[in-house]
């Protein structure tokens, strides 16, 4: 299964690993990091080749196991470096202590707005600009029950949420292997949905109508700003409808999270309202 165990701390592999854990690394390589085993089971689920996996199996449990065994049957095919490590070189190369023996390093996604599926009506979600991977991690979870299609993350290169952060991937408990992602600007994103005919929902505290009241039943993205600046003026001047969410306290916003999770449960909502209406 392995190439050959790595017990140094001071390893060349090793050290190119934790470089992973800063963006312009990441970005530079193309790369990142995937922690645990439940995620790395839905990253290989998903189809997704490792350029490297690293496993101490002194922290493996049966689930890890039957991953890892994945993980041989790739290296035997020539198609994944597979490392064993000690528990003290997998300390160093994990984030958190409870990750469960597997690690791996995987290209980034590259998926164009072109191939997102859609579904009938489509169903998507935007989130432009959020500052909090964590938080981004949290909506690919509730998208991923909620049967989103797709999530699209905008904004300018320079400003757009770090997709790839390993973060993303442990908030989202390997979520971003199971929702089709897209990163655009936001005028690729806008014409895109434009040529699908796709309705733009801008969420604002600004907005005359609130959440409920709004027909989510169409084709439907739900556009969600940053936590500290919401949504930039160029989504609220096309959207087709705008809508707020009641703050009834002294609160003024909510976790960006749960004011996505909100929003999406709505359009399922409604959307199953209007298929029970249609049995009857």
């Amino acid at each position: 299964m392995t190439s050959y165990t790595i017990s140094s701390l001071q390893n060349s592999r090793v050290k190119r690993v934790v470089k992973l854990n800063d963006r312009s690394q990441r970005d530079a390589a193309g790369l990142t990091v995937v922690e645990g085993v439940r995620e790395a089971g839905r990253a290989l689920a998903a189809g997704i080749t490792p350029r490297e996996a690293f496993v101490c199996p002194d922290l493996l449990d049966a689930e890890g196991r039957a991953v890892a065994a994945q993980l041989e049957a790739l290296a035997g095919r020539r198609q994944t470096e597979v490392f064993t490590v000690t528990t003290a070189v997998f300390a160093k190369l994990a984030y958190r202590a409870t990750t469960g023996g597997l690690l791996l390093v995987i290209p980034y996604l590259d998926r164009p707005l072109e191939r997102l599926p859609l579904g009938r009506p489509p169903f998507l979600v935007v989130v432009d600009g959020a500052e909090k991977p964590g938080n981004l991690g949290a909506i690919l979870r509730t998208a991923d029950a909620a049967g989103v299609d797709g999530l699209i993350v905008t904004g300018e290169a320079h400003a757009r949420t770090d997709l790839h952060n390993p973060n993303v991937v442990r908030a989202s408990l390997g979520a971003l292997f199971t929702v089709p992602v897209a990163a655009a600007t936001v005028a690729e994103t806008i014409a895109w949905l434009r040529a699908h005919q796709i309705a733009i929902l801008a969420t604002t505290p600004a907005a005359a109508r609130v959440y409920t009241a709004v027909d989510l039943t169409g084709p439907i993205a739900v556009v969600m700003g940053s936590e500290a600046h919401g949504l930039p003026a160029a989504w609220l001047a096309v959207a087709d409808v705008q809508a707020r969410i009641p703050m009834r306290g002294a609160v003024d916003s909510l976790n960006l999270s749960a004011a996505t999770a909100l929003l999406l449960y709505e359009v399922v909502r409604q959307r199953a309202k209007i298929g029970s209406n249609a049995k009857d």
